[in-house]
C-alpha cells in the first residue's frame, strides 16, 4: 500500500487587474453625513471584494466619487425623513456609480468658480476630472434625480 504525498497548500493570489464580467451593488442611506460615510467606506469594500484593490488608483478615484455624490445627495438633494440610493455596478471593465436623492429641482452644475476663500462646490468638478463619463436624469419613480459617473478601469 502507498500512501498519497499530503497535497501542496494552494495558495490563493489576487488579481492585480479586476476580473469581473457583472456585479451589482445597491442600498439605501439615511440624508445624514454618517449615511454618506457609510456609503463610501461599504462601496471602497464591494470595489475590493470585486478585484479593485485598496490603494489602486482605480479604487481611490471611485470611492471618491462615491464620496462626492453622496455628499452632494446629502447636502443638496435633502428631503427630511427621505434616504438616498447608492447604485454601484460593474460590467467587464467599466464600474458605474449612481446617487439617486428625492429633490429634482435642485439640479447638478459643476462650480467652475476660482474663488479661493470658496470652502465648497467642487464635488462635481471632482467628479468629472476623475470620472471618463458622468451626467444625470430624473428619478423614474417619484420626485428626484439621479447623478451617475462611470469609470473604464482597465490599466493603460
Amino acid at each position: 500500500m502507498t500512501s498519497n504525498p499530503s497535497p501542496l497548500p494552494v495558495r490563493i493570489a489576487r488579481p492585480t487587474q479586476p476580473r469581473f464580467t457583472w456585479h451589482h451593488f445597491a442600498m439605501r442611506f439615511s440624508s445624514t453625513p454618517r449615511g454618506a460615510r457609510l456609503a463610501r467606506h461599504l462601496a471602497g469594500e464591494r470595489l475590493d471584494a470585486w478585484g479593485v484593490p485598496y490603494g489602486s488608483d482605480a479604487h481611490d478615484a471611485l470611492t471618491l466619487i462615491v464620496a462626492e455624490l453622496s455628499a452632494n445627495a446629502v447636502s443638496h438633494g435633502l428631503v427630511p425623513g427621505r434616504d438616498f440610493h447608492l447604485r454601484l455596478s460593474a460590467e467587464d471593465a467599466t464600474v458605474r456609480v449612481e446617487v439617486t436623492d428625492t429633490r429634482g429641482e435642485r439640479l447638478p452644475v459643476p462650480n467652475d468658480s476660482s474663488a479661493d476663500d470658496q470652502e465648497g462646490g467642487r464635488g462635481l468638478l471632482l467628479v468629472a476630472a476623475l470620472a471618463d463619463d458622468w451626467g444625470w436624469f430624473p428619478r423614474t419613480a417619484g420626485p428626484g434625480k439621479t447623478v451617475w459617473a462611470s469609470l473604464d478601469i482597465r490599466p493603460v
